[in-house]
């Protein structure tokens, strides 16, 4: 949703891949609707070892990030590659989303965490967008958390480095 930071999450994903390595190329972009604070937003991060000229939105994803959960529903499993993984920041369990009617196969595909609290204890405000940034970067292994580091420092305000590199 617009304001919790999913654009600035996807700039230093970009950033973070690409910081240190000269064959590292990578594309961050938004897409919205009505620019409000709120209104559902996607945002989108290419990450490849050539330059990138598909400035297209991802059809299917490695991985989809789901900064509030009220957004994440099936259909967020037509939008990943076969062996994709879905994020979602939920305080729900599996064991919940199986109720919700969601299969096994679907719930294998699905990592859940509650990235509200660690924002609300560090940050003291649900801003999840790092939180939910660093799970990424653990999961995947795509970048390091001293590149997310260096990332937020080159395109967070100073006040905001200390906080997220804690969360990172």
């Amino acid at each position: 949703r617009g304001g919790q930071g999913a654009f600035t999450a996807a700039k230093l994903l970009g950033a973070a891949y690409s910081i240190e390595e000269t064959n590292h190329f990578a594309l961050s972009f938004p897409s919205f609707g009505p620019e409000r604070r709120g209104a559902p937003i996607l945002a989108f991060t290419k990450l490849d070892q050539k330059q990138i000229g598909d400035r297209s939105q991802i059809k299917k994803a490695d991985y989809t990030v789901f900064l509030d959960d009220t957004l994440f529903s099936n259909s967020a499993f037509s939008e990943i590659k076969e062996d994709g993984k879905i994020l979602v920041n939920t305080k729900k369990s599996s064991g919940d989303l199986k109720a919700e009617g969601f299969s096994d196969e679907q719930v294998k595909k699905i990592v859940l965490f509650d990235a509200d609290s660690i924002a609300l204890q560090i940050l003291k405000m649900p801003v999840t967008n790092t939180v939910m940034l660093a799970l990424l970067a653990s999961f995947s292994g795509i970048v390091t958390a001293e590149d997310l580091k260096t990332s937020i420092k080159f395109y967070m305000d100073p006040k905001l480095y200390e906080k997220n590199a804690a969360i990172v």
